[in-house]
């Protein structure tokens, strides 16, 4: 697998606690909700590989 890259994000101090209350609940970090919400939405907009999907939710069942 790519090794992951840094990417300086900046977030409205609302929106980023939104998102930690959700991440909170999902039992992930911050910035893995904030991954995991991208990757669904290139998903949803049919902008990755079909096997993305799969690998993305292998991911989300493995963290259950």
């Amino acid at each position: 697998m790519a090794s992951k890259k840094s990417y300086p994000l900046r977030i409205s101090p609302d929106v980023l606690s939104a998102v930690q209350r959700w991440a909170d609940d999902e039992l992930r970090s911050a910035n893995a909700q904030i991954e995991y919400l991208l990757r669904d939405a290139l998903i949803k907009s049919g902008r990755v590989k079909v096997i993305q999907k799969v690998i993305t939710e292998l991911e989300d069942n493995k963290q259950k």
